[in-house]
This record gives C-alpha cells, structure tokens and sequence, in this order.
C-alpha cells in the first residue's frame, strides 16, 4: 500500500484518443506536494507518510504547524492529510515533492472530496419526493413533504426522518475512477469521468483499494529531482564589457546643489524653447492680433 497525494480540482475537459475517440476526463494539479512528516511503528504505532499541498499565508497558519514545516524544510502549506502505509519501506523521505508520475495512464485510483454545496434545500430537491397534488384540495402546498410524525403514541418525529436540510458538502469517495494521462512537466492529472467537489477544491487521490494495482507503479513514490533542475548561469567576473557597465557618479555639493535648484527655478528657455511663463515675440503678436480682433 502506497501514499497517496493532496490534489487541487481545476476542472473538465476532454481528451483525444488515438482512434478518435473523445474521453471527458477532470483535471488534477499537484501544488508542491510535499511531505511533512512520517509515522512509524515505534512512536505512533502505526506507519504512515503525511503531506502538505498548497501555499499558505502565515497568518493562516497557527504556530505548531509553521514549527513543523520550518523542521521538515518545506514552506506553509494550505492542506496536510495523511496517508496509511504498508511498512517502513514505503515511506517517502521528508521534504521530498511528489510528481504527477506517481500514477500511471490505465490504472484506478479512489478520489475523496467534499461534495457541492447546495443550501438549504426542500424534501423534494433533497430526497426525490413526488410531492403533494398539484390540484384539489392543496393549497400553496404542492412541494411539502406532508405529515412527519404519528399518533399520540409515540407523539414525536423520529430521528434521521427525511425532511428539508442542508443539502450537499459531505464527504464522498468516488472509486475505481480511472488515470487516463499523467503530465509530470505541470504536475496534472487527468481522471476519466467526474469527481465529487467544487473547482479548486482539494481531493485525495489514491490506489483502488478493491481491484489488484498494476505493476510498474513507482515504489515508494515518484518524486521530483530538484538537483537535475536547470540552474540559472552567470557570467564569469572579468567578462561583462564595458558598455554594460554601470557609470558611477561621485555625491553633488552642496554648491551644485543650489546651480541646479536654480536653473530648475529659472527653467531651461533659449531661443527656441521659451522658459517657464515667458512667451516668444511671434506668440505676443499673435495674442495681441487676437485681442484686436
């Protein structure tokens, strides 16, 4: 049994098949899924990997956590959940990022969320009542639920009765939904068919745990090499020319500080430009033939 991964919902499309054939499929995006700690036999009694996905603001972030993710070296995170483990093997190393290749195209995963919201909704909406009669007899009444309760004995609603309620945002585990491409270079994933939860709500993603998993699956976890990274070059010293120099100018005297303030006072006028508020002979003229006329 393998960790699973904290993903973030963007949204539908579709994808292109060989043969023709479209597949409506949702998209995953993995934010710097990272791990944050380990459980081990010895000191929690059980092994376990817990990651954290997302980038928090501090103070969102209460002091224990930011505690923990300064001891694992990884930056605030928005979401951290834990995942089960089969021994001591499959544990990912701390502060290791998971890539989106830790799944492959072809297997099944199980994905948790949160359902949509709804509201408050009436019996109808929520249960698939067929409502009361739509002619005689019923007023204003068409989509009420009708009698709850029963006689005097026992004289209550029993619990758990079907009535109007909050609708929506529970927690649903969608399974065996399948991988149809992985893209490592943007970290995404993309899942055939729809999965419980509003877009950029977060999703755990695991192995189907009721169908055998595939083999070639990365073990522990496909991470990410930050080492074979591009690093960004500088130029050697000695080689930046001349041109590019920057040219250094030595501090203004208090003395050229007064020149300068008081050729800004004056303004920069010469025969062609005029200075602040002063005015050329041809403009004089041509006001004075405007005042005549």
């Amino acid at each position: 049994m393998r960790s699973g991964v904290i993903a973030k919902k963007v949204g539908m499309t579709r994808l292109f098949q060989e043969d023709g054939r479209h597949v409506p499929v949702t998209v995953l995006a993995l934010e710097d899924c990272q791990v944050v700690s380990h459980r081990t036999a010895d000191r929690d009694g059980y092994y376990a990997v817990q990651l954290g996905a997302g980038e928090a603001k501090q103070k969102n972030v209460n002091k224990p956590q930011r505690e923990a993710f300064a001891k694992a070296e990884v930056g605030l995170k928005m979401r951290v959940a834990e995942f089960r483990v089969q021994g001591e093997d499959a544990l990912i190393p701390v502060g290791s990022t998971i890539s989106a290749e830790h799944f492959i195209a072809g297997q099944k995963v199980d994905i948790t969320g949160h359902t949509q919201g709804k509201g408050f909704q009436g019996a109808m909406k929520r249960w698939g009542f067929g409502g009361m009669r739509a002619t005689h007899g019923v007023s204003i009444s068409h989509r009420a639920h009708g009698s709850t309760g029963n006689r005097q004995d026992p004289g209550r609603v029993f619990k758990n009765k079907k009535m109007a309620g909050h609708m929506g945002d529970k927690q649903r585990t969608q399974q065996n939904l399948e991988v149809v491409r992985t893209d490592a270079t943007r970290g995404l994933i993309f899942v055939k068919g729809s999965v419980p939860g509003a877009k950029n709500s977060w999703m755990l993603v695991r192995d189907a745990v009721k169908l055998v998993a595939p083999e070639g699956l990365p073990f522990p976890g496909a991470v990410i090499d930050r080492n074979s990274a591009p690093q960004h070059e500088e130029a050697p010293a000695g080689l930046v020319e001349a041109a590019a120099e920057h040219e250094v100018i030595e501090q203004v005297t208090p003395e050229q500080q007064e020149v300068l303030a008081a050729e800004q006072q004056a303004g920069a006028g010469d025969d062609v430009t005029p200075a602040a508020g002063e005015a050329t002979p041809e403009s004089g003229n041509a006001s004075d033939e405007n005042k005549e006329g």
